[in-house]
C-alpha cells in the first residue's frame, strides 16, 4: 500500500495534503517518508495556512471557530482560554467549547492574560503575566522571558501596549511594546512621553528600541483605550491614537485631539503617524475601534450609551494613503450590544453584551448568535482561530521556557452565571 502511494505524483499528493486539517496532517505525517517530506516542507506550511485557511474563511457552511479569552468568576484572576465551535447552517444550534489546558506552572490565579493578538500565521500572542506565544493547532505554548527593560532614573512605567507580528525577511515573530514613563518626584507623566521595546523569537531575547531617533517613535501621540481589536495589516501593527499638538514632544491640550493611528512596521522596526479624517465628534460619547480588513484598515465608531447602536464603517481603501479614508456602510440598529471585541471576516461583529456574554452579529444576515460564554470585569476578547502548520521551535529554547499544552471539554460549558458563581 505504501509502495503504490509513492507512485502518486507528488504535486498531486501535495495539492490533496493541502486542503486537509492540522490534526490529520500530523497523523499522515507518519503514513510514509515521501508525505512527510511534504508536510514538513517549509513552502507547504506557508502554502497550507494560505489555501486551508482561505477555504475555511470563504465557504460559509465550513465550521466556524473563535478564540477567546476570559474571566469567568468574579474571585481570582485565573484566565480561561477556549475554542468555541459552531455549525453556522444552524442558526440556533449549539457552540461547543474547549479550554486549552496550559501546562501546570501556568494554571493559577497569578498567571492571567488581558489581551489575546492574532492570528499571524496561526500564531497568537497572549498578553500578560506571563506574556505567551501559541500556536493552538500544534499544542505549542510558549512563555517569553521577562523584559529586562529599566526607565530611565527618576522614572517608572504604568501602562503597556503591546503589538504583535512576524517579519517574513528573517523568518521571525515579533512583540513590541510601548511604554508610558511617569516622573516619581511629582508622579505625573508629560504627554507623549513613550519608550518601546521588541521580542524577537528568533534571538529569544528583548532589546529597546532607541527613542532619540525621529524615526523610532513619533511623537507626540497618545494611545485610546477603547480600541480593542487586534489589527495587524501588511506586516504592520497598529494601534488608535490621537496628538493634540505636532510642536515638540508634548501634546498641546488647548486644542482638539486629532484622532490618527500610530503604526509599526515589522520588517523595517519603524513607526509611523497615519493621519484621520473627521470620523466622530466626541471621544466621550462615541467608541471608536481599528478593525482588519484583507489588505488595509478600518474604523468601526459607535456611541458609547444605549441598548441600541448604530455602526459606522470606515475604511482606509488605499493603505497608507491619507486621502484615501471612506465610510463604507453603516450597521444596525443592533440590539443588546456594549463593546466591540473582535472582528471575523468583513462582516461579523463579536460583542460583550450588557450581560457579559459574547455575542456574534452578521451584518449581512443581521442574525445574532449567543456564543454562551462569560467574560467578567471587561475580560472578554476574541479573535478568529484559524489552523497551522507554523512551529514556534527556533531551536534556542530551554526546556520550562517551551511546552504542550491540550485541549479538554469546557467543564463551565451550558452552565448559567448563578451555577458559575458557586463554581467558583
Amino acid at each position: 500500500m505504501v509502495g503504490s502511494l509513492d507512485l502518486l505524483p507528488r504535486e498531486l499528493v501535495s495539492n490533496i495534503l493541502l486542503r486537509l486539517p492540522v490534526k490529520t496532517l500530523l497523523r499522515c505525517k507518519c503514513v510514509c517518508k515521501s508525505w512527510f517530506e511534504i508536510i514538513t516542507d517549509s513552502h507547504f506550511v506557508t502554502s497550507h495556512y494560505d489555501v486551508y485557511n482561505n477555504i475555511e474563511e470563504t465557504n460559509e457552511e465550513e465550521q466556524q471557530q473563535v478564540l477567546v479569552i476570559r474571566r469567568p468568576f468574579f474571585s481570582g484572576l485565573k484566565t480561561y482560554i477556549s475554542l468555541l465551535s459552531w455549525d453556522p447552517k444552524e442558526p440556533k444550534g449549539s457552540v461547543y467549547s474547549q479550554v486549552l489546558n496550559p501546562p501546570y506552572e501556568y494554571d493559577s490565579d497569578h498567571k492571567y492574560w488581558t489581551e489575546i493578538m492574532g492570528p499571524v500565521n496561526g500564531v497568537y500572542f497572549l498578553e500578560g503575566n506571563p506574556n505567551v506565544m501559541m500556536n493552538p493547532s500544534l499544542r505549542q505554548f510558549k512563555a517569553l522571558p521577562e523584559s529586562q527593560f529599566t526607565p530611565p532614573r527618576g522614572t517608572y512605567s504604568f501602562t503597556d501596549y503591546a503589538g504583535f507580528g512576524y517579519d517574513p525577511k528573517t523568518n521571525d515573530f515579533k512583540v513590541v511594546v510601548i511604554k508610558d514613563l511617569w516622573v516619581k518626584e511629582t508622579d505625573e507623566r508629560k504627554p507623549g512621553y513613550w519608550t518601546a521595546e521588541l521580542f524577537s523569537l528568533n534571538s529569544n531575547s528583548w532589546r529597546k528600541l532607541e527613542d532619540d531617533d525621529d524615526a523610532v517613535l513619533p511623537l507626540p501621540f497618545e494611545i485610546w483605550g477603547s480600541s480593542r481589536v487586534y489589527t495587524y495589516v501588511n506586516n504592520c501593527c497598529h494601534w488608535f491614537s490621537y496628538a493634540s499638538s505636532s510642536n515638540g514632544r508634548t501634546v498641546d491640550r488647548s486644542t482638539p485631539p486629532q484622532d490618527l493611528v500610530l503604526a509599526f512596521n515589522n520588517v523595517t522596526e519603524r513607526f509611523r503617524k497615519i493621519k484621520l479624517p473627521r470620523i466622530r465628534y466626541s471621544s466621550e460619547e462615541e467608541f471608536a475601534t481599528l478593525v482588519p480588513f484583507k489588505s488595509t484598515i478600518g474604523v468601526i465608531v459607535y456611541p458609547v450609551k444605549g441598548a441600541e447602536k448604530v455602526l459606522d464603517v470606515w475604511v482606509m481603501k488605499d493603505y497608507l494613503n491619507e486621502e484615501s479614508w471612506v465610510k463604507l456602510y453603516s450597521v444596525g440598529p443592533v440590539m443588546v450590544t456594549y463593546k466591540l471585541v473582535g472582528f471575523y471576516g468583513n462582516n461579523r461583529f463579536l460583542w460583550k453584551d450588557n450581560n457579559e456574554r459574547l455575542v456574534m452579529y452578521d451584518s449581512e444576515s443581521k442574525g445574532t448568535r449567543d456564543l454562551e460564554v462569560y467574560g467578567k470585569y471587561d475580560s472578554l476578547r476574541a479573535a478568529r482561530y484559524t489552523q497551522s502548520l507554523v512551529s514556534l521551535h527556533r531551536g534556542n529554547e530551554f526546556a520550562r521556557q517551551f511546552v504542550s499544552c491540550g485541549l479538554v471539554s469546557d467543564p463551565m460549558q451550558n452552565q448559567t452565571e448563578c451555577e458559575l458563581n458557586s463554581f467558583s
